[in-house]
């Protein structure tokens, strides 16, 4: 696995926590939610170089307050 990390590094990728699909790293931004092609997971952007991916925070309801 860590030879995968590395790898995909390397080229400007990342590995999805969930499932360790290659994610693309080109023109992406801190901060920025995108979804996994391998298992349909929202990851969140938390780091550039070199990319870093987390699972998106869950969107909870405010109900106005």
């Amino acid at each position: 696995m860590q030879a995968l990390t590395k790898q995909a590094e390397e080229t400007g990728q990342a590995l999805c926590p969930t499932c360790s699909q290659p994610i693309d790293g080109t023109g992406r931004v801190q901060g920025e939610v995108l979804t996994c092609t391998g298992c349909d997971g929202e990851l969140e952007v938390v780091g550039l170089n070199p990319l870093r991916l987390e699972e998106a925070p869950e969107v909870e309801e405010d109900w106005g307050e």
